[in-house]
């Protein structure tokens, strides 16, 4: 069968809602603090596996109650999971604050920065009906071989590269697609290095997929609960399509749906809270 392989993050999200952001130097009362699952990672998977596609989740988490909490989260939706417990180092966490139209967020790496160089190495039988799907939550060193490693079993190799990095061309050249965000075009351009095909996020306005625009249906103001989370939804269900053979134009339309869907509820996955 072919599978989802999600290498990525996996965190905890502590998000913050409140009516305006905090300026330097001070103070403002929030309306809440809400423990979520959360990390690009486990959120794309979340999202692959929402779609009925078969999906293994790669990363790491700390030997605490949060990385616990996780994997038993990410186990009960049926995703298999090659992910070690990295003993003395936390899991990861993300420190959310939002107004639910936006939001910043500060990343505290812990058991991600300390995936293995190899980790694809346990995962037998991997050929050109698998996409192997990454972020940039996870040392880029681990990215890249992933991504070349993949390659050699002929995979289909997909990047959001989010937080934007540059990657090494040669990796970059792997990527069908390379998913970037809009505001990260300028840099990446800057960068040189060409993916097998782009795909840019442009928020409302839709998705370009090597210059071709697809939209979908734009959630009213009112109706938006939290931003956090929904391109993560828009990415897995994009590889979640793909793996299940739907063209470009199927897999975007499915992508925008799923985006739009998660902004109407709180957190990053359906039902979030650990």
């Amino acid at each position: 069968m072919s599978r989802v392989i999600v290498l990525g993050s996996i965190n905890v999200d502590l998000e913050t809602r409140l009516e305006s952001y905090p300026q330097p130097g001070e103070k403002v009362m929030a309306q809440s603090l809400s423990r979520y699952a959360g990390g690009k990672g486990a959120n794309q998977a979340v999202a692959a596996r929402a779609q009925g596609a078969d999906v293994i989740m790669v990363g790491a988490v700390g030997d605490d109650d949060a990385g616990r909490a996780s994997l038993n989260r990410l186990y009960a939706r049926g995703i298999k999971l090659y992910v070690d417990r990295v003993p003395q180092v936390p899991t990861g966490h993300a420190i959310i604050f939002s107004d639910g139209r936006t939001n910043s967020i500060a990343v505290v790496s812990g058991a991600n920065a300390k995936v293995g160089s190899r980790p694809l190495d346990p995962i037998r039988g991997m050929g050109p009906s698998d996409i192997l799907l990454m972020q940039l939550e996870t040392p880029v060193n681990t990215v890249a071989e992933a991504a070349r490693q993949a390659a050699r079993h002929g995979v289909r190799v997909i990047i959001n590269a989010a937080p934007y990095t540059d990657l090494p061309s040669d990796v970059v050249a792997l990527a069908d697609p390379l998913v970037v965000p809009e505001e990260a075009l300028d840099d990446f351009e800057a960068s040189g290095a060409r993916p097998a095909s782009l795909v840019v996020l442009r928020g409302k306005d839709g998705l370009d997929w090597d210059g071709v625009r697809y939209t979908g249906d734009v959630v009213p103001d009112d109706q938006v609960v939290d931003t956090v989370g929904a391109t993560d939804a828009l990415v897995g269900t994009l590889a979640a399509a793909l793996v299940r053979g739907n063209d470009r134009a199927q897999a975007a339309k499915l992508a925008l749906d799923a985006a739009a869907a998660n902004v109407r509820h709180s957190g990053s996955q359906p039902e979030p809270r650990l």
